[in-house]
């Protein structure tokens, strides 16, 4: 019984943009301290941006598109990433990772998060598009576990080697292998077919996409897997 309140404690712990003493000894850091924006920036910029973002009531907040997408000081490569979102009606974002500033834009991997409810397009038809998909490369399972706009959910991106999960709300959605002949057959037939080294490992950020509409993001926690996978 310890040790399963100790894995579902590490897993969504109770205590709000806090680590307990169990996380902290497997090694689990807090992107977000629920009270400042220490440790994130714009895309290509050194400062937090002035406006389109802010933090309230222990919730990094992107109110609109116009403060641009955010990425973390640090850069990770394998890791455990998980955190709780929400969003406003007809919102669009995204968390992604593996972003290196060397593109020309921050193109990455991204876990897609939108109001499937009432954004429709092309790509939400087959899934690409959907929450918890690697958006328009490959489409989670369906059905999803997926709470509607203004609930809480809770997200998890695991990269282990060149093994990928997408979670939601407790449950997996999604799992790819890093350069298989599956995610480059599909990365071919996606927007990002010509960005060199797509879908593939690389060491790089992580992003908190201003897309449109209003997104909360709250327990953002992260481990590093790269010293010990």
């Amino acid at each position: 019984m310890a040790l399963l309140l100790a894995t579902a404690g590490l897993l969504w712990g109770a205590a709000v943009n806090q680590l307990s003493d169990v996380e902290k000894a497997a090694g689990w850091k807090l992107l977000f301290d629920g009270q400042t924006a220490t440790g994130w920036r714009n895309f290509k910029k050194q400062t937090f941006p002035a406006n389109g973002w802010t933090v309230e009531e222990g919730w990094l907040h992107c109110l609109r598109k116009e403060g641009g997408d955010i990425i973390s000081q640090a850069q990770f490569e394998q890791f455990d990433l998980r955190w709780e979102w929400k969003i406003g009606e007809a919102a669009n974002s995204g968390v992604k990772y593996f972003i290196v500033e060397t593109r020309s834009s921050a193109i990455g991997h991204e876990y897609q998060i939108i109001d499937d409810a009432r954004v429709l397009d092309a790509g939400q038809a087959n899934g690409i598009h959907a929450t918890a998909s690697f958006y328009d490369v490959l489409k989670p399972a369906a059905p999803l576990p997926l709470k509607p706009a203004g609930e809480i959910n809770s997200s998890r991106i695991l990269v282990q080697g060149n093994h990928v999960e997408h979670w939601l709300n407790g449950t997996k959605v999604l799992e790819y292998e890093l350069g298989s002949d599956a995610v480059k057959a599909a990365v071919a037939q996606s927007k990002f077919k010509h960005v060199a080294g797509f879908g593939t490992r690389i060491k790089g950020h992580i992003l908190l996409q201003a897309h449109g509409g209003e997104v909360f993001f709250r327990n953002l926690k992260i481990r590093d897997l790269s010293a010990n996978p």
